[in-house]
């Protein structure tokens, strides 16, 4: 036997771990669970797509994740991407704002503006979003910890500005599970954390129907360690948990699950990451119609947000990134995701530049315009290794939902670490797959090439001044706000914590008087106590 046709005999295994045969017919699709659950778009269980004619009635919604330094100049990044198409804001606090912390805090030294925006006080979303039409442009949070105070934030700014936050649309992430499995920016311990998410969403289904509080990330969770297989069952398994944190006040899931949204990851296998999507909208909706009951057809929906992980990009050989962008753009538009945030060649290295997200953009938009990606639904659809694969994936999550149920549910696993510890070891031996070379990545340990060359890719320096600018504008709001207002509803935010109600009430109130993140952010601590990692050995 030579060696090409030994390696065609060799197993090929995908990170779920399903095995991939060289050839699929009808008899695979049937051997693994046939049509029957495949349907049509716009039809329970929704696997071709939630709209009957998907991207041809509205292209998928464009997004880029933005936010630097101070709140002017994110606004001008904002009307930049707005400018050149962008459809979507996908918003990026720095690191003190989503743990909580003001820029004057000294926790907060050296990180404020780095990665994202710094927000103190409502007075910094007024300057982010001046000029930004909030019925054209809809925005997403990207902010978990201090969700609570931001959702607050936005909501007075619209008010304020003189929309309707009854008809507002826009979404937060708000999901804090994922934050204790995968990211870190927690506050509270997980049950106080679940409950303030369960507040958000019964805020939210009271005053604002439109808008999505929680947008459920299994995006953080793949970054983190996790198998496409696993990084949907998880992030279904939290989406049950904050159903029932609503359902146990007393909402139906139909005044809530409709605005329940989805974030997910692309890069891997074309396929596979394909199949996850159709198999996972499929799931979901069954999981909505027959575990709660759904009557509403939109509650069962899958809503979700792809379009490229920044896991998958290389620190070498950036430009290639370009190229693995472009298929994870591929990837989403075949897979039928509402909305697209593609990121960027240069994020393995900095904040990206103007100039990288423009590719990006253009990118999506060539998808549409050139690719005829817009053209028709689900054009994988009916494929015997897509349909198999489809099927396979579908009872991987299932049983990973399964196992996770029968172990004590996932507040329980997270509380006590066992999900980050299983991700965390999946990570490790990725890496060292990843450096044996047997997981095989271009660039990195296959295809390198020496690097003679100082790399074309612009830094985003960390800048003193915008500290010290952020500092004293929440200097100067702390010296023109109504002090005596804002120790009132502040008082109010504690008082509705220690009693166990939904503190959303009061601290929309605090916001508006000016009370900033960091002084809401201790209210809530005073009365929940602060989250310590467990250690698991």
């Amino acid at each position: 036997m030579n060696d090409r046709l030994q390696a065609a005999m060799r197993p090929v295994v995908n990170e779920s771990g399903i095995e991939i045969k060289p050839l699929y017919g009808a008899a695979d699709v049937e051997a693994s669970g046939g049509f029957g659950f495949v349907g049509e778009p716009g039809a329970y269980p929704f696997v071709r797509g939630i709209h009957p004619t998907m991207y041809r009635h509205r292209p998928y919604t464009m997004r880029q994740y933005t936010g630097f330094g101070n709140p002017a100049d994110t606004n001008k990044r904002f009307k930049y991407l707005i400018a050149n198409g962008q459809t979507g804001l996908n918003v990026a606090f720095d690191l003190p704002t989503q743990c909580g912390l003001d820029s004057d805090d000294p926790l907060a030294y050296g990180e404020v503006g780095r990665v994202g925006m710094a927000v103190d006080t409502l007075r910094d979303f007024e300057t982010a979003f001046d000029g930004v039409d909030l019925d054209a442009i809809t925005v997403s949070l990207t902010v978990n910890g201090a969700a609570p105070q931001l959702i607050a934030m936005y909501l007075a700014m619209a008010e304020k500005r003189g929309y309707d936050v009854a008809q507002l649309r826009g979404t937060a992430q708000n999901d804090i599970l994922k934050e204790f499995i995968g990211r870190g920016t927690w506050i509270y311990p997980v049950e106080p954390s679940v409950r303030l998410v369960g507040d958000t969403i019964e805020y939210c289904a009271h005053h604002a129907p439109k808008y999505s509080p929680v947008s459920v990330c299994g995006y953080h969770i793949r970054e983190s360690g996790a198998n496409p297989a696993q990084e949907m069952a998880y992030a279904f398994c939290i989406a049950k948990a904050y159903a029932d944190e609503a359902m146990r006040r007393g909402l139906d899931i139909d005044a809530f699950a409709g605005r329940l949204s989805f974030n997910f990851n692309v890069f891997g296998s074309l396929f596979e990451q394909v199949a996850k999507f159709r198999a996972g909208r499929g799931l979901w909706a069954k999981i909505v119609k027959e575990q709660y009951g759904s009557q509403k057809p939109s509650s069962a929906w899958l809503r979700m947000i792809a379009g490229g992980g920044g896991g998958g990009l290389t620190f070498e050989q950036p430009e290639v990134n370009i190229v693995r962008g472009a298929y994870y753009a591929l990837i989403a538009a075949l897979s039928g995701a509402q909305t697209m945030a593609l990121c960027c060649y240069d994020e393995a290295y900095t904040i990206p530049t103007e100039y990288a997200q423009r590719i990006s953009l253009r990118t999506m938009q060539l998808l549409i315009e050139e690719m005829g990606l817009a053209d028709t639904v689900d054009p994988l659809g009916g494929a015997w290794y897509v349909e198999t694969l489809t099927n396979q994936m579908r009872s991987k999550m299932e049983a990973i939902m399964a196992e996770v149920d029968a172990a004590g549910g996932i507040k329980q696993l997270v509380a006590e670490g066992a999900i980050q510890a299983k991700v965390s070891a999946q990570a490790y031996q990725t890496q060292r797959a990843i450096e044996s070379g047997e997981f095989r990545k271009v660039g990195v340990n296959c295809y390198r090439v020496e690097q003679t060359e100082e790399l074309e890719v612009q830094m985003h320096p960390y800048n003193e001044a915008d500290t010290r600018r952020q500092v004293e504008a929440l200097e100067r709001v702390r010296g023109e706000r109504d002090a005596a207002r804002v120790r009132t509803t502040l008082a109010a935010v504690r008082a509705a914590a220690q009693a166990e109600q939904n503190v959303m009430p009061a601290v929309v109130e605090a916001v508006k008087a000016y009370a900033s993140v960091g002084e809401i952010t201790q209210e809530l601590v005073a009365v929940y106590g602060r989250y310590r990692e467990p250690v698991r050995f």
